[in-house]
């Protein structure tokens, strides 16, 4: 079983044939993939997967909070495991969505809350970005 099916059996949802290739997709996931990508690699496993099973699926581990739903300014959603904290940067020439870590920000973004008189509770960061160009 996987971590992430653990975590859905943990918090009580009934696990599904359907919905363990849907996890399974998920886990495996190198990039963000869009609903329309997991339907895609979903039923590539299980050919009998509809995409509103896709949608609801997703929704649901989305409200529990087990899979981060992520809008990157592309007019769809694009869906993550929820895992260790990080940030993202997203290629706009290309669509890459690069995840990256950065202790110093982390601290800066505590001082400014605590400066402004709050305890940070959550946070989310996107930078948006084109890649230099390398002159000759």
């Amino acid at each position: 079983m996987s971590n992430l099916e653990q975590r859905c059996v943990e918090a009580g949802l009934k696990m599904t044939g359907q919905r363990r290739v849907i996890l399974r997709v998920l886990g495996i996931a190198e990039d963000h993939p869009s609903v329309e990508d997991v339907y895609d690699r979903a039923k590539a496993l299980d050919s009998s997967i509809s995409i509103a099973t896709v949608y609801r699926t997703l929704s649901l581990l989305d409200e529990m909070e087990l899979v981060v739903r992520h809008e990157f300014q592309e007019g769809y959603s694009r869906y993550e495991v929820n895992s260790e904290h990080h940030h993202h940067l997203v290629d706009l020439e290309t669509g890459q969505v690069i995840e990256f870590q950065n202790e110093e920000l982390e601290k800066l973004k505590e001082k400014i809350a605590h400066d402004l008189g709050y305890e940070l509770i959550d946070h989310r960061l996107e930078l948006y970005g084109k890649k230099l160009k390398s002159e000759k």
